[in-house]
């Protein structure tokens, strides 16, 4: 391929010396004499992450072809990135880039080769939003690990490397060389909407170690980690894809509960960072995100912390960033604030011609362009994308879901799964006193890629371990009727296992609970999301978190419930009392075990 070539040779002496995790990314001056050739369309293209709908780069179906053309003019991520020279491509399901690992491996691949194909053509940095948990875009049969909380509640520095050393090796075998996780945010807010579970806890010490650990795991497997979401989206009630939410904190406080993470995540050599749509008035006054904000950005990211690495704003698309502004001014003042990459414009071809139009009304200089493409492209130069951007199928399958991956995977939930009440040692469970099992409760729309729904997952893997179970799926707001049916059902159990997830005061989930201990059955409840669950049913005798309702959660649970693991989760999140949220039930650390 003679594009290929090209870049290659041009960049050979950069490439050959690189070192992965090394600090010299790449020779400075090779870099620039690259973009000292490209054009000015060329360079602000550069600066655009975008979606595309497909799962192949030239031939989607027909359904993707006409969501293209609608939403980006175009018919195929080959046209799009010819059209606008983009430096990046994001993966979602919903696009339907991710139906298959050699499928990805093959969309990467011809992104590649579309970009590459060009004149000037640059490899593509393709990226992904990959925590683990209840947000993972590629599912199985890749592996998929505990979310973050669920990591902070096991603990173990060693784990999250583990996490992101295999997650990395298996989004880098399909050609995704950039994924937006770790969060880097402190959860010290419960009704946080957004959040929640995606953080590793409300201590900042144990989130920054945890954060650190993880970059480095990624930084091992040649894949770009990004903490977000920077100065800190823990302490909200406003989800930023809905609306634009303020976080009080003082100065001071900011130094103490948000910054510790960001920081050590600078220390562990953080490749990029990524910015919140929120409003701080003790770090920027003015009224304007924290993307947007010079003061934040620059002054405080890149000045006051040191940060010299690519920063991405969140996605262009959420209403936090769109309601001071309209969507051609802002990835106008991003740039101006410190930004390097613009995610997800909501219309590409505004915020594309908005950037140009900047430039040759001089409001951006060249100059400005050149320092975030100098970024862009030392990040890629360091995860080797100009020396072998291309995949290949056994590589594939020589890396992604192998059995090693995905034992490594299930050790680590083991070690998360959160004994929070056991009353009179109901649990562990015996398949000999309780045979019988009735596995109800909520049944949430499954996280990408798990088997789901959670009560059958859960019943599966409680029938693997030698229990008769049956499963009976009664909702997020069970009706009195499906109550009814379930208080019915438990008269043929031994013991009833229920999932709750994010009860409230008003939550029929607690008429459902209520009703199946008045049956006088044992009821054993696992919180199959936010583990504040158990402070709206005080009365259950056995009460689990698993953090999230992922197949590998869900599994390490039901081995715990069985004995046959003993529970060793800590809460990382203090659970305040619900009739007095001032008062603490159970505090950061709490966590019962079994008796040896």
């Amino acid at each position: 391929m003679p594009s290929r070539r090209t870049v290659l040779a041009a960049t050979a002496g950069a490439a050959a010396t690189l070192t992965l995790g090394g600090t010299a990314y790449a020779d400075d001056k090779k870099l620039r004499s690259l973009i000292s050739r490209m054009t000015l369309e060329e360079k602000v293209g550069q600066l655009f992450v975008s979606r595309v709908y497909g799962h192949s780069a030239t031939a989607p179906d027909q359904a993707d072809i006409d969501a293209n053309l609608e939403e980006l003019g175009v018919r195929t991520a080959a046209e799009l990135i010819a059209k606008y020279r983009l430096g990046g491509i994001i993966y979602f399901a919903w696009a339907h880039n991710t139906r298959d690992p050699h499928q990805i491996a093959g969309l990467s691949n011809g992104i590649q080769r579309a970009s590459l194909g060009l004149p000037r053509g640059l490899p593509m940095l393709i990226s992904t939003d990959q925590e683990h948990g209840i947000v993972a875009r590629v599912g199985r049969p890749a592996t998929l690990f505990p979310g973050a909380m669920a990591i902070g509640a096991g603990g173990s520095g060693t784990d999250a490397r583990t996490l992101g050393r295999i997650a990395g090796r298996e989004l880098r075998a399909m050609g995704i060389r950039q994924d937006y996780t770790p969060v880097a945010d402190v959860n010290v807010n419960p009704a946080n909407p957004v959040i929640g579970v995606r953080s590793f806890g409300s201590d900042p010490d144990a989130v920054a170690a945890l954060v650190a650990a993880e970059t480095r795991g990624y930084e091992a497997s040649g894949v770009a980690a990004t903490a977000k979401h920077f100065p800190g989206h823990g302490d909200t009630e406003v989800d930023s894809h809905y609306g634009f939410p303020t976080i009080t904190h003082t100065r001071t406080q900011w130094e103490t509960l948000d910054a510790p993470p960001f920081r050590a995540a600078i220390a562990a050599g953080i490749d990029s960072i990524m910015t919140a749509h929120i409003l701080v008035p003790a770090l920027d006054d003015s009224g304007d995100p924290a993307t947007l904000s010079r003061p934040i950005l620059t002054g405080i990211l890149r000045e006051n912390l040191g940060y010299d690495g690519v920063v991405v704003t969140d996605a262009l698309d959420m209403a936090g960033v769109r309601q001071k502004y309209g969507d051609d001014r802002v990835p106008v003042l991003a740039l101006k604030a410190g930004v390097d990459q613009l995610l997800n414009a909501p219309e590409l071809d505004i915020a594309w011609n908005a950037v140009l139009t900047a430039v040759q009304d001089g409001e951006l200089t060249e100059e400005r362009l050149d320092e975030s493409i100098l970024r862009v492209l030392r990040l890629k130069a360091k995860l080797g994308l100009f020396d072998e951007p291309y995949v290949s199928d056994g590589g594939v399958d020589r890396t992604v879901g192998v059995k090693a991956h995905l034992a490594a995977a299930d050790r680590v939930a083991e070690r998360t799964t959160t004994l929070l009440v056991n009353e009179g040692g109901l649990l562990p469970l015996s398949h000999r006193t309780h045979p019988r099992l009735l596995v109800v409760g909520a049944d949430p729309a499954s996280p990408s890629g798990s088997t789901g729904p959670p009560t059958h997952v859960l019943a599966a893997a409680l029938a693997e371990l030698g229990f008769t179970t049956t499963a009976l799926s009664t909702g997020t707001a069970p009706s009195a009727t499906t109550v009814a049916g379930a208080v019915a059902a438990a008269g043929n159990a031994d013991a009833v296992v229920v999932g709750t997830y994010n009860v409230s005061a008003t939550s029929t989930q607690r008429t459902l609970v209520q009703q199946l201990l008045a049956t006088g059955k044992p009821v054993v409840a696992l919180a199959i999301r936010n583990p504040y669950d158990v402070a709206q049913l005080p009365s259950v005798p056995a009460y689990l978190a698993s953090y999230s309702w992922t197949d590998v959660e869900l599994r390490a649970a039901a081995r715990v419930i069985a004995g046959r693991v003993r529970p060793r989760g800590k809460l990382p999140v203090p659970v305040q009392r619900a009739d007095d949220p001032a008062s603490v039930l159970y505090p950061v650390g709490h966590g019962l075990s079994y008796r040896t």
